[in-house]
């Protein structure tokens, strides 16, 4: 039986989970993780990694001829979905749509295009050859 306190567990595990995912930027990297082979990853669409503890989306733009890689966990419902999101474009700026909800997040920069106060870890990726890497900083 679940009640309304198994709900607050939940929520104050992914919480906390969350505070493990912080934007890591090009110059910061220090660790090139193998994320796969670049056909291991659709394209136009997401797949999903696991780096130590956290879940990571990796996005194959392959129609802008771009990559991407984010959180997995949407900041809103606190569930492992982006992956499966819809991705885009709002003004130019890649996006990732959560397939819960619908909020939009910058694949740049993690910012939530919608305006509200929420926002995605960001990091980059490095194709080389036919293999995928993410940069993390440790």
């Amino acid at each position: 039986m679940v009640g309304p306190g198994t709900e607050k567990i939940k929520r104050n595990v992914m919480e906390d989970l969350l505070t493990q995912y912080e934007t890591v930027n090009l110059s910061a990297v220090k660790v090139w993780f193998k994320a796969g082979n670049i056909k291991d990853f659709p394209s136009n669409r997401g797949g999903c990694i696991k780096y130590k503890t956290k879940q990571i989306a990796i996005f194959n733009f392959e129609r802008r001829n771009e990559w991407y890689a984010c959180q997995n966990v949407c900041p809103h419902k606190m569930e492992m979905v982006l992956s499966r999101g819809m991705t885009g474009s709002a003004d130019g700026v890649p996006k990732i749509a959560c397939p819960m909800h619908k909020k939009t997040f910058s694949l740049v920069d993690g910012s939530n295009l919608n305006g509200d106060d929420f926002s995605i870890a960001t990091y980059p990726v490095k194709i080389e050859g036919d293999e995928v890497f993410v940069g993390f900083l440790e």
